[in-house]
């Protein structure tokens, strides 16, 4: 695991062209008063001197960068203090070698070696640079862990939303299929009734089943499926329930998770009193990007069995899929839920 992680190499780049202008600051600070106070002449060899050096000082960074952000990670295999250790030798060794090497190169390129002081100073340079360099490479390498860890947790995170999403789907209510049973005996004398009753409780089920593995459906599937699910209804309650739709027929490409209004219409049989006397009527209608779902509250004097988690659980769908809330109002006798609509792709 630790293998796999790596600190990103423009992050590396970056770090390490700043440590290079720093070290180099003090030097080009130095010939600017030189020049300005006249005491230098201009040479193309102070242009070489500070380019062959302002490289040299980012290779190193990169390289002691590299090597203990990314590279001694790849001894993970051995022992911890085996890891240690060969890892302090690299850097002990990239330190020794690494004024020679600028020596060399600064003796090929302007025609003489580093003077004796100078060299000292540099070692003495480049052992600061490497103490600093190690701190901020394990700096970069937890920074990196940091965030694959925050990444992970968010995965593992939407994953256990998904997995409560499915389980909330699969909340199904049994009460109206025991409902539409009993019903179906009543009627299974008169055929054509009795067919349509059949075909309509069968698209139900299967509606349900389809739309288990999809967060989102049309509302004009939706409506379609609720007009099955009235029409089972109405076969028990008769001209004692009814349902009045109103949406444009532009607005059926939106989009809503799929049994929202079923269970909102469910929802308002069960807790309002039906009746010859106080019939029950449901409006749905399309409001600023909203459907509204309302109906006149007439308590039941008893009320059915459930287990009242019908609207928690349809806030909490809303929220999982679209960060949005469900709205649920009581207001001059009457009882309104709000749900927020999807543009249909």
């Amino acid at each position: 695991m630790l293998r796999q992680i790596k600190v990103k190499r423009s992050q590396l780049v970056k770090v390490s062209l700043v440590f290079a202008v720093l070290v180099s600051l003090p030097k080009t600070i130095y010939i600017y008063s030189k020049f300005h106070e006249g005491d230098m002449d201009f040479s193309i060899d102070w242009v070489v001197d500070f380019f062959i050096k302002f490289v040299f000082f980012f290779l190193f960074s990169w390289l002691i960068l590299q090597l203990n952000s990314n590279w001694g990670y790849f001894f993970t295999k051995y022992k911890k203090a085996t890891r240690v250790i060969a890892v302090v030798i690299l850097n002990l060794v990239i330190l020794l070698i690494g004024t020679p090497i600028l020596d060399f190169i600064f003796t090929f390129i302007i025609g003489h070696p580093l003077p004796e002081v100078e060299k000292g100073f540099l070692l003495v340079e480049l052992t600061v640079l490497v103490i600093i360099l190690l701190f901020v490479a394990r700096i970069l390498r937890l920074q990196m862990v940091s965030q694959l860890s925050l990444i992970e947790n968010e995965r593992l995170k939407q994953q256990n939303l998904q997995t409560e999403l499915t389980a909330l789907k699969n909340q199904i209510d049994p009460h109206f299929l025991f409902n539409s049973l009993n019903s179906l005996s009543c009627l299974i004398r008169d055929n054509d009734k009795a067919t349509q009753f059949v075909k309509k409780l069968s698209f139900m089920y299967r509606y349900i089943l389809q739309s288990g593995d999809r967060d989102m459906v049309s509302l004009k599937e939706e409506l379609k499926f609720l007009d099955s699910y009235c029409y089972l209804t109405k076969t028990r309650y008769r001209d004692r329930f009814t349902i009045d739709i109103k949406i444009d027929e532009k607005y059926l490409e939106k989009e809503i998770p799929p049994l929202a209004l079923q269970l909102l219409v469910e929802n308002a049989v069960k807790h309002n009193e039906i009746s010859e006397i106080n019939p029950l009527t449901v409006k749905i209608f399309y409001k600023d990007g909203f459907i509204f779902v309302e109906n006149k509250i007439q308590p039941r004097t008893v009320m059915s069995e459930g287990t009242g988690h019908g609207l928690v659980n349809l806030d909490k769908r809303y929220f999982l899929i679209e960060k949005q809330n469900i709205v649920i109002a009581k207001d001059n006798n009457t009882f309104s839920v709000k749900l927020p609509l999807k543009s249909g792709e």
